[in-house]
């Protein structure tokens, strides 16, 4: 599948507003996107993002490389108008996991960061996460997300379980060993029940 083509890599519907209200995503324009993103993808939180000495020029190229890839696309989610999340998808078969897992037809990958806050919200990252799969399973071909955090990175391995991720193992990427991780649609809907 074509980033070009109306459904993206990973053959979800148009960016939008999120069906159960309040957050919309739309592609990342990486000019007018870049000072925005330097700031959440440099933010000592962002650690696992491995962009912390990333310049302005940096983060504009890395996304301009994003928005002409075949297999992969970035979106900005807001929440009630105002920039909350930085959302990728990929097809890992192509991108990040390829020859790294099993890959199976209607797989897409995901990575979010959620904006920096000075006042945290309690719960506001499990809406963001609940929010971006919601929005990659309204493409119906989409059957399974499939994600590989750092395996230090434990707060996100708690967070993936609250909306149905169950670990696969551990695969070795350059960058880092990662948790293989892989939510079906069905786990995701019964996950959503029980919050």
């Amino acid at each position: 599948m074509s980033a070009h083509s109306a459904t993206g890599p990973a053959g979800a519907r148009p960016a939008g507003v999120h069906p159960t209200g309040g957050f919309a995503f739309r592609p990342v324009d990486p000019a007018a996107d870049a000072a925005m993103l330097h700031s959440w993808v440099t933010a000592p939180k962002a650690t696992f993002w491995l962009m912390g000495d990333a310049s302005r020029a940096d983060v504009e190229h890395v996304y301009a490389d994003i928005a002409q890839a075949p297999h992969q696309d970035a979106f900005i989610g807001s929440y009630h108008g105002t920039p909350a999340v930085l959302m990728e998808r990929y097809d890992p078969a192509h991108v990040e996991l390829d020859g790294l897992y099993d890959a199976e037809p209607g797989d897409a990958g995901m990575h979010f960061l959620v904006a920096p806050a000075e006042t945290p919200v309690h719960g506001f990252t499990r809406a963001v996460i609940a929010a971006v799969m919601a929005e990659i399973f309204a493409d119906p071909r989409v059957r399974r997300v499939v994600v590989e955090p750092d395996v230090r990175n434990t707060a996100v391995h708690a967070l993936n379980a609250t909306v149905g991720f169950e670990v696969v193992g551990t695969v070795t990427k350059p960058e880092k060993e990662a948790l293989l991780s892989i939510c079906t649609r069905a786990r995701f809907e019964a996950a959503l029940c029980t919050r």
